[in-house]
């Protein structure tokens, strides 16, 4: 008897459930920037005004550090199959770290924001703004105490759903920082 080859589904990392949460975030996700590109199409000027105000040095320094969390996510996964266990913890915890110093960056653009009594209201543009990235770092916070979790109950199986759902947090900040910070 032959064995037939295992289907997508089956080779797919981690559990089913937390693919559904990923593709259902990135679909959510992607409904805000089409609606904010929809928006900034009847307001160029408008757009690019409010846009001005932003900190895109912080954004491009938020997206190394992202992208460098995700490393040490991948990592970690490669570690603990390498029977690596204290390296496979230690990258987790130094990914969730960089989630943390991701917020502080944010926070500070926020803050800034703040200062120059720019809010929700101020413009379209900064409603899409704070919709998008707050909701973002919503999901940092969540994708922080999941790694902590699964540095402590460090399974491949949990890695894989932890660095699963963390590399979704950085797509979608690489998809957020261009259509935000940079579309001209």
């Amino acid at each position: 008897m032959t064995q037939q080859p295992p289907s997508l589904l089956e080779e797919l990392p981690g559990d089913l459930l937390m693919w559904v949460l990923i593709i259902s975030e990135l679909l959510i996700f992607g409904a805000g920037l089409i609606a904010f590109l929809a928006m900034r199409m009847a307001d160029p000027a408008g757009f690019a005004e409010a846009q001005a105000h932003l900190d895109r040095t912080g954004a491009a320094l938020n997206t190394v550090v992202l992208i460098s969390s995700g490393y040490l996510a991948a990592q970690a996964l490669h570690w603990r199959k390498a029977a690596r266990r204290r390296a496979a913890r230690y990258a987790l915890a130094a990914a969730a770290a960089l989630g943390v110093l991701f917020l502080v960056i944010k926070g500070m653009e926020y803050a800034d924001k703040a200062a120059l009594g720019i809010n929700w209201e101020t413009h379209s543009f900064f409603m899409f703004y704070y919709m998008l990235t707050g909701f973002h770092a919503a999901h940092v916070v969540a994708g922080i105490l999941l790694l902590l979790l699964v540095a402590w109950r460090d399974s491949v199986e949990n890695i894989e759903l932890g660095a699963a759902f963390w590399h979704m947090v950085d797509l979608v900040w690489v998809l957020l920082f261009p259509v935000i910070y940079l579309l001209v």
